[in-house]
């Protein structure tokens, strides 16, 4: 039953009680009232309250405030909502006491809306009632409800018990970004409330939700009484801060460990360390005895297709089978990215037809999953097979689209998404602007910014990065520009640093794109390979060779950064564009990988600037082994052997491509 209009405009202050036989009960009236609160202990308590009820309507005591009480009492402890809510509607005056009873009620058996609105209209709120409420909300998830409600109590005056506060703690260490801890552990302490386990537990969680570990531990340390909980709520603020050290130690301390024990310091093990060594722990625990929950087995699961551990994930799959975890539709979803990462998409593909088809996420992992193997034709069909689509749906086909070189059906896909009524993330925004990019189309550009500003899209560091890249490839980079500035200050990870960095490389702006570089230095930012990428394409823009060989050192020596192909081509054009042609073809034969075309074409082309035929044709006749029908390095090879007065060498070159029917490529331009 619902909380009816009658039942608001019932709930008034009750009026000061008179004296009358209805109010202070008798003797035989205290009899009922023990009567029905030893119901419990009945064989059919239920039953036997209804029997009692019947007797006290009979002779007319259902007036009495402690008898009526005592009923809704003895019907919410059961679950009879029903006939609490008509004693309680009925009742001839209502008190605060027989607010909180039916409060307590509809919080014990989920009701929560009836529970809102009954205490929102409540005469004279207590402790007991903010803390029923609050507890109610707590157990449903609404956090920023129970700090309101919390708020609210502590503007009256009221003092909360150890059960406000658990619930109120709990609660704000689920709000991100909270700041609070000291501030709660002050409260905690002014209200004598600091030797109750539970309450130091979830103050302890508080520190450890805030990164404040080291308060955390001082008064995790100075608990008389540690349960397994405290011990678990410490290790798990070790381990999602990843201090796998920390959560090591303090994982051997632990006099007793139950499946979170386990399960936690695996997870943090398998995310900081290696795979081995979360199933060498995996291997421990079982043989203590404890069985693995579901989550264990979907953590490993993943962690095996982030490392793409086929044959370790194949045997977890079939431990999820034998423990009967495989009907859990997250399981599924879980099951189809692991083979997907693996590049067994036939498997994944089985996983999903024998699976639930009434699940989004197993719809979402099969896309993402195609997409990832190449098959974007197959997750289109599947796409649109969908029943339903969500964000996650949507974006998984347009990141599909922008990363196979289709920027038109991603953009296509964008707008129809848009007039689908689904609202982008900033995931979907980076796959858009990554479209834009590829297009060169700086109005279409600008459109995607303004939606993200006017849409209240987060702004992460990925986005933020897309944006600057965007803008640059696009032509603007002075935008780029001021949207770096704009949040320099604000992002933790390397990308945005990085899109700016080549962005301004590209356009030539060497000395700028340096000079970021080095304040990005200053800061704890760990630099990754790409952005070497656009250091030392600035010092070939710039010519500035030993500033360049320097950086190049740096990245194995200093960074511990393992330069790729793309970094010895850089190399290659710098110390080509200076003359150094030996220096470049020893660089390319020091490689730990073999060179491509564009590595030979660059020494190729150095080599044409400076006339070089001896260096020039070694890396044309390498170039013609690594690509055939590489027609312009043919062509450079033919003008280096006219610059140096060797026509016959010319002529036979261009009869060979005549004969070989190689054509040079057409330049073109994307950008609109």
């Amino acid at each position: 039953m619902k909380i009816t209009k009658s039942l608001l405009s019932f709930l008034t202050p009750p009026k000061r009680y008179s004296t009358n036989s209805h109010n202070l009960p008798t003797n035989y009236e205290r009899t009922l009232v023990e009567a029905l609160k030893s119901s419990s202990s009945h064989s059919t308590p239920l039953l036997h309250a209804q029997h009692l009820h019947s007797h006290i309507l009979k002779y007319g005591h259902h007036s009495n405030i402690f008898i009526r009480n005592s009923l809704i009492s003895l019907y919410t402890k059961f679950g009879n909502l029903n006939d609490a809510e008509s004693m309680f509607l009925s009742g001839f005056q209502s008190d605060r006491v027989s607010c909180n009873i039916m409060l307590a009620g509809y919080v014990r058996f989920g009701r929560l809306n009836d529970a809102r609105q009954l205490f929102d209209k409540m005469p004279g709120k207590n402790s007991i009632s903010f803390t029923t409420m609050i507890m109610g909300l707590a157990q449903n998830g609404y956090w920023y409800e129970v700090i309101h409600v919390f708020n609210e109590m502590r503007s009256l005056d009221l003092a909360p018990n150890e059960v406000t506060l658990s619930s109120v703690l709990s609660s704000y260490s689920h709000v991100s970004g909270n700041k609070n801890g000291h501030m709660l552990h002050a409260l905690v302490v002014k209200s004598g409330l600091e030797d109750f386990n539970l309450v130091v537990t979830n103050l302890v969680h508080v520190y450890c939700a805030s990164s404040c570990l080291d308060y955390a531990r001082i008064l995790f340390d100075g608990m008389s009484d540690r349960n397994i909980v405290s011990w678990n709520v410490m290790l798990n603020g070790y381990s999602k801060a990843r201090l796998v050290g920390f959560a090591r130690d303090l994982f051997d301390e632990m006099p007793q460990r139950d499946v979170v024990s386990w399960g936690t310091i695996i997870e943090c093990v398998l995310h900081v360390e290696d795979l081995r060594e979360g199933l060498r722990l995996y291997q421990e625990m079982v043989n203590s005895g404890i069985c693995p929950n579901d989550v264990m087995v979907v953590d490993v699961i993943s962690v095996c297709g982030q490392v793409m551990a086929f044959f370790e994930g194949l045997q977890f799959h079939g431990i999820s089978v034998k423990l009967g975890f495989d009907c859990y539709d997250f399981i599924q979803s879980t099951i189809i990215h692991f083979y997907s990462a693996c590049h067994n998409i036939e498997l994944a593909q089985l996983q999903f037809k024998i699976g639930s088809k009434n699940h989004l996420p197993s719809w979402n992992a099969l896309i993402s999953g195609l997409v990832r193997n190449g098959r974007i034709d197959s997750a289109r069909e599947l796409f649109d097979e969908i029943p339903k689509r969500d964000v996650f749906s949507w974006s998984s086909m347009i990141a599909g689209y922008s990363q196979t070189g289709q920027p038109h059906m991603a953009l296509q896909l964008f707008h129809e998404m848009i007039v689908s009524g689904i609202k982008p993330n900033e995931v979907t925004m980076v796959s858009m602007l990554s479209s834009v990019a590829n297009l060169g189309s700086l109005q279409e550009g600008r459109w995607a910014h303004e939606f993200i500003i006017n849409n209240s899209i987060p702004i992460n560091d990925n986005l933020s990065a897309a944006i600057i890249d965007m803008y640059a490839k696009c032509g603007s980079i002075n935008t780029a520009l001021e949207v770096f500035h704009q949040v320099k200050h604000k992002v933790f990870t390397i990308s945005p640093w990085n899109a700016i960095i080549c962005g301004l490389a590209m356009h030539g702006h060497a000395r700028l794109s340096l000079d970021i570089f080095s304040d990005l230095l200053k800061r704890d930012i760990r630099l990754n390979s790409i952005t070497f990428i656009g250091v030392l394409s600035a010092c070939c823009h710039a010519g500035l060779v030993e500033e360049g060989e320097r950086h190049f050192k740096s990245m194995k020596n200093v960074y511990n950064i393992e330069p790729n192909i793309k970094h010895y081509g850089c190399m290659v054009d710098l110390l080509g564009r200076a003359g150094r042609l030996k220096e470049a073809e020893e660089m390319i034969k020091s490689m730990p990988v073999k060179a491509d075309v564009v590595i030979w074409g660059t020494l190729l082309a150095a080599c044409k600037n400076y006339g070089n035929v001896e260096i020039g044709e070694k890396a044309a006749e390498n170039l013609a082994n690594a690509e055939p029908s590489h027609g312009p390095g043919r062509i450079l090879l033919s003008n280096l052997y006219i610059d140096a007065g060797r026509l016959d060498d010319a002529a036979f070159v261009r009869r060979e491509m005549h004969t070989r029917k190689l054509t040079r490529s057409f330049g073109y331009s994307g950008v609109i």
